[in-house]
This record gives structure tokens, sequence and C-alpha cells, in this order.
């Protein structure tokens, strides 16, 4: 194995390195993100056929939950 690494390439990869801060452009990018989503979840609540179905489904899972925890718990 004959891996010689050289001051030009020291200095090549220094060049190529961007300036901008990566963590920042994530949070940014994150922020952007949850904004999209609740522009998406409003526009859907806004709807009536989405928002019957968002309800019916939250009452499903409700209930579901309610009997696991009668079947299990309570009635043990």
């Amino acid at each position: 194995m004959n891996a010689i690494m050289t001051n030009f390439d020291f200095e090549q990869a220094e060049q190529h390195r961007s300036q901008r801060w990566e963590g920042l452009s994530e949070i940014d990018q994150a922020i952007r993100e949850n904004r999209l989503t609740e522009y998406r979840f409003r526009k859907a609540w806004a709807d009536p056929w989405a928002r019957g179905l968002s309800i019916l489904v939250l009452t499903v899972l409700v209930f579901f939950v309610g009997f696991v925890i009668y079947w299990d718990v309570l009635r043990g």
C-alpha cells in the first residue's frame, strides 16, 4: 500500500470545504418542513371530508385504547 498524502492534497481539501454552517442549515430546513406540515394540517382541517375522517379515526383510536385498558387492567 503506497498511500502518501502531500501538502497539495491538504490544501485542496481545505479549499473545497464550504463556509456554511451545516448545523444551522439543517435546523433551518427542519423549521421550514415543520411550517409546511402545519400548513398541510390546517388545509386538511379546513376540508369537511378530511375533518370528518380525522375525527372518525381519532374516535376509533380512543375507543380502542379504552377497550384495551378495560380488558387488560380493569377486567384483569
